[in-house]
């Protein structure tokens, strides 16, 4: 009994040490869900325009650049290029949200992804719900999240390619 007691109670500490170490991980995704920075960044399921379904929690494990953007904005056309140009430079995760329920022409999402040659997934947000729960309202927005899925970085209107580097640069 004397040599089955110590191996108990050591057994009762390692569950005890697995216990906390889960409730611990599972607290980091209890974050605060929002849309400032220190918060953990809206989940989302969205078709791209291959016909894919992406999620942002797939991306866990590495940096984000989340864009909301239309065909019809210049200044996120004027934006398209440097975001393309990071995006082959780095090998960073962006995903280009298009506002589609604002769109006239949906044909002018893959005309728009093939007249810039981008290679980054172009989400359809056809219904807003994105876009409103990330309450966009002017676009581009780019919020910038962490590897665990935390906002570091947002901005309203458009980006160029040294605060794309730079703000990711900070994560690291």
């Amino acid at each position: 009994m004397k040599k089955i007691l110590p191996i108990v109670m050591l057994l009762a500490m390692a569950v005890w040490a697995v216990f906390n170490f889960v409730k611990q991980d599972s607290s980091a995704e209890e974050k605060d869900v929002g849309l400032q920075i220190g918060n953990l960044a809206p989940d989302f399921e969205l078709q791209t325009l291959a016909g894919e379904t992406v999620r942002l929690s797939d991306f866990r494990g590495e940096p984000v650049l989340l864009n909301f953007w239309a065909t019809w904005c210049g200044p996120c056309r004027s934006e398209m290029p440097d975001m393309q140009r990071f995006h082959e430079d780095t090998g960073a995760a962006v995903l280009a949200i298009n506002l589609t329920d604002t769109e006239t022409n949906t044909q002018n999402v893959p005309d728009f992804q093939k007249e810039y040659a981008l290679t980054f997934p172009i989400l359809l947000d056809e219904d807003g719900k994105v876009s409103k729960r990330y309450e966009i309202r002017p676009i581009p927005t780019t919020y910038i999240i962490d590897s665990d899925g935390i906002i570091q970085f947002f901005v309203f209107g458009p980006l160029n390619y040294e605060q794309m580097k730079l703000e990711f640069d900070k994560l690291e």
